[in-house]
């Protein structure tokens, strides 16, 4: 990418954040003819070779469907893709009855095997790398890396985004997709809901001799919640999981600078050895728990999509697909208006269909962490009669599944 010619450049469309939802959007937009620009402060180099950041994404049939149907599918190793065959909940005792969700025996989803699944584990960095890869070459999209976004200002017609150095680029349309913390979203005088859960995560890749079955565990146990989500396998003795672990922030920076023996032996203990000795095989990385969820998804000529729209608990597993979908939501409003990419009625469209599709899963999730969070013993007792409540109840578990699979199509 000529990185110079952008710069002072009219486009239809201008991504502030060169993230999945940033880059993806790019695609849709291309896709429909659009010239886009994404401006991103990361050089160029950390776009085309994500690091590993931990974090395992939970790939519905919907999302795998628009990776395919974008060509980013093929850009990702099957090998390292891992299907999901089980998701199991539990709280306290791991001997209690857990609550259990399965694909069912039919469906007519997409898969990447002859085996179904809920849904498929990836790596998000792997992630990352594909959709550079396509988007690098896609016509109609300039990259405009190491640069970063100092302001605003709309016009009757245009927005004209600001850069640092005195440099500016003019668009139709500003599309906010630089996180949950986003700039943009402040710049743009739009308030968001942030619900500080008080605690940290810590995410690691761990072996163990055990299978896990493609099996992914959310286990809601006193004083911490655990999640354990299966990895493709590597060719190493043994299958490696993914370790999501929540603790006070204290304690989550104890063990992330504690030596891998010490750290081994406390995460062992802490999963009470359901899947053996738990040896730890990657970067241990720590993030801080906040969810967010902004006031509005559009003011004039500016849209707000992944993370600086809504940032879900990672509880869900579903914001990387909430960030595909409401990408669709904004390119589909925005291509049945009247032929400007800031046409306000298209923004409101957009922003209320989105704020239907995610606001009751965000309210839900939150309440849901708060409750499964507090150990006082009535907590205690509520949660675990309510999973075993719920397993028995056959239509919840079905809306469950389809909610964790959406199937494509």
């Amino acid at each position: 990418m000529d990185q110079a010619q952008a710069l002072g450049t009219s486009y239809d469309v201008i991504v502030a954040g060169g993230g999945p939802a940033g880059l993806a959007s790019a695609l849709s937009f291309a896709r429909e003819g659009w010239k886009v620009c994404v401006v991103e402060r990361a050089p160029e180099e950390v776009l085309a070779h994500p690091s590993f950041d931990g974090r395992e994404i939970a790939l519905t049939h919907h999302t795998v469907q628009w990776l395919k149907d974008y060509d980013v599918w093929g850009e990702i190793d099957p090998s390292a893709v891992c299907p999901l065959q089980t998701a199991r909940i539990e709280s306290g005792d791991a001997s209690e009855h857990p609550l259990l969700f399965q694909p069912p025996e039919q469906t007519d989803s997409t898969s990447v095997s002859e085996e179904l699944a809920l849904g498929f584990l990836v790596a998000n960095h792997i992630i990352r790398g594909a959709l550079y890869r396509v988007v690098s070459r896609t016509k109609g999209i300039t990259l405009c890396c190491g640069r970063a976004l100092t302001g605003y200002r709309v016009g009757r017609d245009h927005v004209r985004v600001t850069l640092d150095h005195h440099k500016s680029l003019v668009g139709k349309l500003l599309v906010g997709a630089d996180g949950r913390f986003s700039r943009l979203r402040d710049m743009a005088g739009i308030g968001a809901i942030v619900h500080d859960f008080g605690r940290n995560i810590l995410v690691c890749r761990m072996r163990h001799l055990p299978p896990h079955d493609y099996t992914a565990l959310q286990w809601f146990d006193e004083n911490q919640t655990i999640a354990l989500l299966p990895v493709a396998p590597d060719g190493g003795i043994g299958d490696v999981s993914s370790l999501v672990l929540t603790l006070p922030p204290d304690d989550i920076a104890r063990l992330r600078a504690a030596p891998d023996d010490v750290f081994n032996a406390e995460i062992s203990k802490r999963t009470r050895e359901r899947l053996g000795t738990l040896r730890v095989v990657s970067e241990r990385i720590t993030y801080p728990l906040k969810a967010v969820y902004a006031h509005r998804f559009h003011t004039d000529r500016v849209a707000l999509i992944g993370d600086a729209a809504v940032g879900m608990h990672p509880i869900t597993a579903h914001g990387f697909n909430l960030g595909i979908k409401g990408q669709e939501t904004l390119v589909r409003e925005i291509e049945a208006g009247n032929g400007d990419p800031g046409d306000r009625r298209a923004l409101e469209r957009f922003s209320a269909r989105h704020r239907r599709d995610t606001f009751p899963l965000f309210a839900a999730t939150n309440a849901i962490a708060v409750a499964y969070t507090r150990d006082e013993k009535p907590f205690l007792l509520a949660r675990r009669a309510g999973l075993m409540l719920a397993d028995r109840l056959t239509p919840f578990k079905k809306a469950v599944t389809r909610l964790l699979m959406d199937p494509a199509g």
